[in-house]
């Protein structure tokens, strides 16, 4: 998902797309969109409960063929019904009960009709075998389809991102993230030589025909589709243990041997800080089962659960720099706090459509601040969430159109995590905000979700309702202004939004004193701040991102 901006922006702008590929400008959508994005009853009518994906990778002419086994449990009766996989891709067969079903293809959709009425509450199985050769990422993680690189020795290393184009880029599955698969076994069949590491847990390795080994990963928790990772190469590992929350935590790292020593430093530095940052706010890592994997990767990352891609070159910040240009994001490596954010708020808690994206990444790009906070304490977080405003572009709605497969503005990393700090402002209390944070981990465990339910959630909690103030930021690109005239000895002030009735608390103070809130509405209304001068007023625009205006 890359933008036209110019490199010098790029370097501060361009690491918080680095984990999903759709953010173009489309003012039209069509059928093939449609397709992609909306639950039509040919694909609720099924609820996914296992897959068996078992694929062979051909490096030299970088194709794939296999099958993927789609366990399901009836909704209702039907016989018909819809998965996804890219139209590059050949379906070869569509087996059911030993026989071929017949079936037919519009763009990257394939329907299946069955011989009889698959009935409401039945489960059952069919398998597709599939076979051809992926699309190529060109640029990995901003584009989606698989990578083939070399390591530092010339052996193929290859990978998978897809993030937002859609897992159906390289494997047929239900493309929807409203339908998590409950488990999964992922069996990569690689060159002799070589090793796959997915999600999950390894259960086995095997000596196929042909000069191949399988490996065969389960995965116990649900993971939604683009999280589903192939990684191929000449990998070392080693592992350590992190006594957390839920208890013994496995941690796994799968290096090439030219990193081998710089991932020990590395990953020691920031992992274990990162774990027990997140839990602190967010509650548990939400895959105890399933442990915690980072992978070198050729390309900058992805969040694939419990086997989180890294590609940072073993740098602080974003590739040595930092996005908040404060000096904090130098003191730790971006794609490994980031990333791993994700595994609570992306893959814990996933938005059933992408249009509601903002959940994974405003959330992930807070969950930053909260680390440095952590850290270095709770000034340090505050100054770096003040720093990510310089990448907020204020150029659409962060909430993208629904039902279309497509995303808003890429203002759902910093001005989600901007939006988010003046929550927690608002509530002014501070473990009240982190027993929210936590409570969310906990309510929405292992779910998908949309913004409705975690704006209602953050309403119930916090106990004031706060609809208009995420209905401004994420349904609107502009920022609500607080206008303040001076009249005849009073102060007086209102809000400027798009926003029906907007209203929202904010801090003010005169220069010198004591912070204090008010609580402005739409129309003009005295301010008790007595001796408020046009030029002595201060408002807290440290912890909100709003314009200020003074007649």
């Amino acid at each position: 998902m890359i933008r036209a901006f110019l490199l010098a922006s790029a370097i501060f702008c361009l690491p918080l797309l680095s984990t999903a590929q759709l953010l173009q400008p489309k003012t039209a959508f069509t059928r093939a969109d449609s397709l992609r994005g909306n639950l039509t009853p040919l694909r609720t009518c099924y609820d996914i409960n296992y897959y068996h994906l078992d694929i062979r990778l051909d490096i030299d002419k970088k194709s794939i063929s296999g099958s993927n086994l789609f366990r399901f449990t009836a909704t209702q009766d039907f016989t018909k019904l819809q998965f996804d996989l890219f139209a590059n891709l050949q379906v070869e067969k569509v087996l059911y009960k030993g026989q071929a079903l017949p079936f037919t293809r519009e763009a990257n959709a394939v329907f299946v009709t069955f011989p009889q009425p698959i009935r409401k509450g039945s489960r059952e199985e069919f398998t597709v075998q599939y076979s051809g050769k992926p699309t190529i990422a060109e640029r990995a993680p901003w584009d989606g389809g698989l990578v083939f690189a070399k390591d530092a020795k010339g052996k193929p290393w290859v990978a998978t991102a897809c993030q937002g184009v859609g897992a159906s880029i390289w494997w047929p599955t239900k493309d929807h993230q409203a339908d998590e698969v409950d488990s999964m076994m992922i069996s990569i069949s690689v060159p002799k030589g070589l090793k796959d590491v997915s999600n999950g847990r390894l259960r086995k390795t095997t000596a196929v025909k042909g000069g191949y080994t399988r490996y065969d990963w389960f995965v116990s928790n649900p993971i939604n589709n683009y999280d589903v990772a192939m990684n191929v190469g000449d990998f070392q590992h080693f592992g350590d243990t992190y006594d957390g929350e839920n208890g013994k935590l496995t941690l796994d790292y799968w290096v090439l041997p030219e990193n081998v020593e710089k991932a020990k430093k590395q990953f020691g530095d920031n992992v274990k800080p990162m774990l027990k940052s997140m839990e602190h706010w967010f509650g548990p890592y939400p895959f105890y089962k399933d442990g915690y994997k980072l992978v070198d990767a050729p390309h900058l990352g992805m969040e694939h659960q419990s086997a989180v891609a890294y590609g940072n070159k073993y740098l602080n910040g974003y590739l040595g720099h930092d996005r908040s240009a404060t000096g904090w994001g130098l003191k730790w490596d971006f794609i490994i706090i980031h990333e791993s954010g994700h595994e609570w708020f992306g893959n814990n808690i996933t938005s059933k459509d992408i249009a509601d994206m903002w959940i994974h990444e405003g959330f992930t790009t807070y969950s930053e601040a909260l680390f440095v906070e952590s850290q270095f304490g709770k000034p340090a977080g505050q100054e770096y969430i003040h720093g990510q405003r310089r990448n907020i572009r204020n150029d659409e709605p962060i909430i993208g159109p629904y039902n279309v497969n497509k995303e808003g503005s890429g203002d759902m990393y910093d001005k989600g995590s901007v939006l988010l700090n003046m929550v927690r402002t608002i509530v002014n209390d501070d473990e009240k905000w982190r027993d929210m944070l936590r409570g969310l981990s906990h309510t929405y465990y292992h779910q998908t979700v949309t913004t409705p339910q975690v704006v209602g959630y953050l309403n119930q909690q916090s106990g004031r309702d706060l609809t208009k103030i995420f209905s401004q930021y994420l349904l609107y690109k502009n920022i609500p202004t607080l206008e303040f005239r001076f009249e005849d000895g009073q102060t007086l002030c209102r809000w400027v939004a798009d926003v029906d009735g907007f209203s929202m608390p904010v801090r003010v103070r005169t220069k010198g004193g004591e912070y204090r809130f008010i609580e402005p509405e739409t129309t003009f209304r005295p301010v008790n701040l007595p001796g408020a001068t046009k030029e002595n007023l201060e408002v807290d625009t440290l912890n909100y991102y709003i314009g200020v205006l003074t007649d």
